[in-house]
């Protein structure tokens, strides 16, 4: 499944990287803490984070993670979307919370 078939399927917002929105995603990744992240997610998953500052692109891009996705209508500033548009490293958003947007992943086939 690429990151254009779970915004089309979930109804997200793309707020950058909108031309790399064909990269597989193999799985899903919550969490807000990014030394966890950097120590625990895996290439090509899609990262579910509260976090808006500009330091979860250069983790996102380390660990060449698919997405960021954003719950609760969370936005970035401009920097932020400017620095991930540099970077190739798509920004989604989303209304749901996050336990409920990685449910409906889970639902789409993104199980461990």
């Amino acid at each position: 499944m690429t990151l254009a078939d779970i915004v089309k399927k979930l109804d997200l917002e793309v707020l950058a990287g909108n031309g790399s929105l064909d990269r597989p995603v193999t799985m899903v990744y919550a969490g807000d803490m990014l030394s966890d992240v950097l120590a625990r997610a895996h290439p090509g998953e899609l990262w579910i984070t509260i976090q808006v500052h500009l330091n979860v692109i250069p983790v996102a891009v380390m660990k060449e993670l698919a997405g960021i996705l954003l719950p609760n209508g969370r936005r970035p500033d401009a920097e932020v979307l400017k620095k991930a548009d540099e970077e190739n490293m798509p920004i989604l958003s989303t209304p749901l919370g996050t336990y409920e947007a990685a449910c409906r992943l889970y639902e789409l086939g993104l199980k461990p």
